[in-house]
């Protein structure tokens, strides 16, 4: 069928298996977020963002729908959040996020990728004076408003810092803030392309790309795994 068609065929399987990893792990967040403040979206900010989060990578509404019934099943009841804290190779660390129902098997799971790669877990509150937990929401440049206009608007909602990078604005505040800041957000005509809430180091480490590079295969198959829902690490 000719090297187009292999070329079409491979790029279609890459992004089936990349979405393959992503699906579950969106739809575990609105199914936690659902168990945690309810199923409606219109009174559970936590859940109106996982479900626009979702909406963007293009989950399906069936399977939208299907992840919050989930949150009132027996499957929700036992799906922990669990946080684990490690170090990696050139004073690199990792603050993992998990969402499990079997959390010796993701501990297990985490161990194994960070003893094979010069890593290591640590007990638990070893790094929280190392990151702040913040809320941090990013959208496309707002037409209709005056980016000093926007920042004006949002100060009283918790807004901390706003930066703009190549078309996209991230607003940052703490993390208590996150439902009054999403809140301010949609109030104001504005549609999220991802909020939630992230671990921002507090020392940002400069690493040579060597070292990135060795860094960035733990990355790789920590967020690999389907239980972790996230990681953040002091790279700058």
């Amino acid at each position: 069928m000719g090297r187009a068609f292999e070329c079409r065929r491979r790029a279609k399987e890459s992004r089936w298996a990349a979405m393959s990893k992503v699906f579950p792990k969106l739809a575990k967040s609105i199914t936690l977020a659902a168990k945690d403040g309810g199923p409606d979206p219109e009174s559970n900010a936590r859940l109106r963002v996982a479900i626009a989060n979702a909406k963007a990578k293009n989950l399906s509404r069936e399977n939208i729908d299907a992840a919050i019934k989930r949150a009132t099943g027996k499957d929700a009841a036992e799906i922990s959040e669990i946080t684990y804290e490690a170090k990696g190779p050139h004073g690199s660390q990792f603050v993992i996020e998990v969402a499990t129902d079997n959390s010796n098997r993701s501990v297990t799971n985490i161990k194994t990728v960070l003893n094979k790669n010069g890593g290591q877990l640590l007990n638990s509150g070893s790094l929280d004076f190392l990151f702040s937990r913040k809320t941090v929401i990013e959208f496309s440049v707002p037409e209709h408003m005056a980016l000093d206009d926007l920042e004006l608007e949002l100060i009283d909602a918790g807004l901390e810092e706003l930066h703009i990078d190549e078309g996209v604005v991230s607003v940052i505040g703490d993390c208590t803030d996150f439902a009054r800041l999403s809140q301010a957000v949609e109030a104001l005509g504005i549609t999220a392309t991802k909020a939630g809430l992230q671990r921002i180091s507090n020392q940002p480490a400069e690493l040579t790309e060597e070292q990135m590079a060795e860094v960035e295969t733990i990355i790789d198959k920590l967020e690999d795994d389907d239980d972790v829902q996230a990681v953040f690490t002091n790279l700058a």
